[in-house]
């Protein structure tokens, strides 16, 4: 279970004077041994990007060959200071990777050890800025998307699961989680029947899926709408990505306070803990590979979409 991780994560957080090195050493007191932080400035602040990684026994960091699985939370910011006290709605995905995270350090210390290497990243900063967006206003973030690409998304990482508040849109009706298709190089693939059936057993109900478009994979900055960043990780790697939606029944701004879930945030940290699992074992496959080299052979490659195009031409 990771309720009482996912807890713990909130009371860190929900802090006006948090930062990475107040998180960095609550992890490392769990027995955390792997923990960057390195604070980033932007033209709209400052906000401290943080990697925590956690060894498996196979993995890379031991000489390994099993896969690593990056579990990225993806946000604006957790707090809208001094707008808005407390945490926000968007924080949930910084919430739910540091939580799965913490979850696995506590799974070590028991002697639980993953096959593979589990690469979290995401960022903390508490008073971030907001921005318009229709319907509700999303929060906005001190550095841009590609900042934050190049600090969370990792060339060691073999697969990605990006955990993003998805609640400004009515395109969900239910709250809890979804996945979306696997992204990779430019192409939407079907969904991963492994995922859904790992969904459906860490829920306990059918699983929730959401479609894409091919604006949500492309890069912020080139004018077009996007559901919100949960596929921006897609674009800075040939890894395949998969988003985790974690929904409401109603529209709610990412600056809202009060509007966060620990159930549904401990479900989304839950099921990437077991796609971790088993993704290390070699037993969960993002993707069908010879259907991927299919779609290139035929149609070429689309990583175009994984730029800002030709603008201006």
């Amino acid at each position: 279970m990771t309720l009482k991780q996912t807890i713990d994560i909130i009371e860190l957080l929900d802090d006006a004077s948090v930062s990475g090195d107040k998180v960095k050493a609550f992890l490392e007191a769990r027995g955390a041994k792997h923990v960057n932080v390195q604070k980033v400035s932007g033209a709209k602040g400052s906000t401290d990007f943080i990697e925590v990684v956690i060894p498996g026994r196979g993995g890379k960091l031991l000489g390994g060959k099993a896969p690593t699985l990056g579990i990225i939370g993806r946000l604006g910011g957790i707090g809208a200071r001094p707008e808005r006290i407390g945490l926000v709605s968007d924080a949930d995905g910084a919430v739910a990777a540091l939580s799965a995270a913490l979850k696995l350090i506590d799974m070590q210390g028991k002697g639980d050890v993953l096959a593979g290497d589990v690469i979290v990243t995401t960022h903390i900063c508490p008073n971030a800025p907001t921005r318009p967006h229709d319907p509700v206003p999303f929060m906005d973030s001190p550095v841009d998307i590609l900042t934050m690409n190049q600090h969370e998304v990792r060339e060691d990482m073999d697969a990605i699961l990006s955990i993003d508040t998805t609640k400004g849109n009515r395109v969900f009706n239910f709250r809890g989680i979804a996945i979306s298709p696997t992204v990779k190089e430019g192409y939407i693939l079907r969904f991963s029947d492994d995922l859904v059936s790992i969904l459906e057993m860490s829920t306990g109900t059918v699983a929730n899926t959401f479609a894409i478009t091919t604006q949500d994979i492309t890069p912020y900055g080139n004018n077009v709408y996007h559901i919100n960043s949960i596929l921006q990780p897609s674009v800075a790697t040939k890894a395949p990505v998969v988003g985790v939606a974690i929904t409401a029944q109603t529209p709610v701004p990412g600056c809202a306070t009060g509007a966060s879930h620990e159930v549904d945030i401990a479900l989304a940290a839950k099921f990437s803990i077991e796609v971790a699992k088993a993704y290390g074992e070699k037993q969960c496959s993002f993707y069908d590979e010879q259907e991927f080299q299919r779609l290139v052979s035929l149609y070429g490659p689309m990583n175009h979409l994984q730029t800002l195009g030709t603008q201006g031409s």
